[in-house]
């Protein structure tokens, strides 16, 4: 009997700072961004309201042009797997880090502000929906997320000339 393994992120959260691109040799683009992560709880003791954020590295193959949308601030979607990888350090010690290996990457809020993921997904779009930045080494192309009937019949009238970028 075969074992079953799942690596997968799902990461709903701000940026940390602006993504920057670099290239590899063979001319990849590499992007790199960092994802805040809060969680919010009571602490049954004291009563008290605390919150932790956590920090996401995040690593995105093939997506030159996604790096301009990518700044600090904004809400972003992240879907993809851990990779844990080592290198040596200046000193010559091995040092490892993990990442999370984007797929897809959906820019939420619109006008620089947070939005609702569930309500209205601004922010990257094409003809008026949602476009998912898919990526990966070696994957197809995947389609934005299917909108609901309702989203579908209603046309606000927004063109592409509203969209700030």
């Amino acid at each position: 009997m075969a074992s079953r393994s799942v690596n997968k992120v799902i990461l709903l959260g701000h940026l940390g700072k602006d993504a920057e691109t670099r290239f590899t040799p063979s001319g990849a683009a590499v992007t790199n961004f960092t994802v805040a992560t809060n969680r919010r709880w009571k602490d049954q003791q004291t009563g008290e309201w605390k919150e932790e954020t956590d920090w996401h590295n995040v690593v995105l193959w093939r997506a030159e042009n996604l790096a301009n949308y990518l700044t600090k601030g904004k809400q972003v979607y992240v879907e993809g797997k851990l990779k844990t990888r080592s290198y040596d350090d200046k000193d010559g010690n091995k040092r490892y880090v993990t990442e999370v290996m984007a797929d897809d990457v959906l820019l939420l809020g619109g006008r620089g502000e947070g939005g609702d993921f569930e309500g209205g997904r601004e922010g990257a779009r094409e003809g008026g929906r949602p476009v998912s930045m898919p990526r990966g080494a070696g994957g197809g192309q995947r389609q934005a997320p299917p909108q609901r009937q309702a989203e579908q019949d209603f046309d606000p009238g927004i063109t592409d000339d509203d969209i700030p970028f």
